[in-house]
């Protein structure tokens, strides 16, 4: 039967159908792997993939939403990159999806996980607007290979484009705004209302599922991570925050603490920062990294940063909980960006 979407729904239980969809996956995965060995190439495949619908309550039957992805595999030098052409979701709106696998990936092992913002600006700079990424893959399989980070996998989550700024602005804080300040970003800026909210729902309730049933990962809050820059930094910084048993880490570079472009004015960090304060986990249960340059745009975030770093303070957080860097005379740039990554 189809669902209202038009996509076929199976009413096998959830074990059986998602075992065959994962074997799949894990087939034409290790095919590719084998050819990566030899040289480079780039392989393409259609499968049906298992992605499981969020669970209103307990006494729901789960049934599988087969959805026909296509996946690209391209081996780097660093590890291999499999891309997922548009990853519908209930939440939000269909986008592509980058999984990065490290040089020793195997279903034999278990594996970290981070999902960072901004996916098209991680691996390949030949095909961004300014020509820059954060070579992500180098610099974390680098960071394994010296033992800095656990092996780890990145889901690069694309942004939406002109949906960008309200799926990344914490909607919590936006409604802390006065009705002016919020009218001014929905009407001038946004051209829509907040989405944050359902943009944190489609990566909790259906790509974390859908990776961890496709990937060897481990599943817990421990090895789970969440990372962006700019904007990309203030849905991090919300995201554990309003998820701390699915993040237990939240890497924020250049956190676009005055929260918009156009408008500037202290109301909206203020209001950004008090949903912070009052919404912080408890001390020892997740991890803040936070970061800034002092040129550009980087320039105008010291004194929130600075503010930021005294809530912490004041709600119990010790040096090991949280970490604060200055990087002086460097940007807001994916460059800038790539060479602090090594440091958190």
């Amino acid at each position: 039967m189809t669902n209202d979407k038009g996509q076929m729904i199976s009413a096998s239980p959830r074990t059986n159908d998602l075992g065959e969809a994962e074997n799949n996956t894990r087939a034409m995965r290790a095919e590719t792997l084998k050819l990566c060995e030899a040289e480079p190439v780039t392989s393409v495949s259609k499968y049906p993939a298992a992605q499981l619908p969020s669970t209103v309550g307990t006494q729901h039957r789960r049934y599988l939403v087969f959805v026909f992805f296509t996946i690209s595999s391209i081996c780097f030098s660093q590890g291999s990159l499999e891309h997922i052409s548009k990853f519908e979701s209930r939440f939000a709106e269909a986008r592509d999806i980058d999984v990065w696998l490290p040089n020793d990936y195997s279903v034999d092992k278990k594996y970290a996980v981070m999902y960072m913002h901004d996916g098209q600006m991680l691996f390949d700079g030949k095909n961004t607007w300014n020509h820059q990424s954060w070579e992500a893959d180098s610099t974390m399989q680098a960071m394994i290979n010296a033992n800095k980070i656990e092996p780890t996998i990145i889901v690069g989550i694309h942004n939406s484009g002109a949906l960008r700024r309200p799926e990344y602005f914490p909607q919590k804080a936006f409604n802390l705004l006065p009705s002016s300040t919020q009218d001014s970003l929905k009407n001038i800026e946004w051209k829509s209302g907040p989405l944050a909210d359902n943009y944190l729902k489609f990566i909790v309730t259906e790509l974390k599922p859908y990776i961890d049933s496709h990937y060897s990962t481990y599943t817990d809050q421990g090895h789970t991570s969440i990372a962006g820059s700019s904007m990309g930094a203030l849905i991090s910084m919300y995201a554990c925050c309003e998820y701390p048993q699915v993040f237990g880490k939240a890497i924020c570079m250049s956190m676009h603490w005055p929260g918009s472009l156009l408008i500037k004015t202290d109301i909206i960090p203020f209001a950004l920062l008090d949903y912070f304060e009052q919404n912080l986990p408890a001390p020892g249960t997740v991890h803040f990294y936070f970061d800034h340059g002092t040129q550009g745009l980087d320039a105008r975030y010291g004194p929130y940063q600075k503010q930021a770093n005294k809530i912490l303070k004041k709600k119990g957080y010790k040096k090991r909980h949280f970490t604060s860097r200055v990087f002086k005379n460097t940007d807001h740039s994916e460059n800038a960006w790539r060479k602090r990554f090594l440091d958190q």
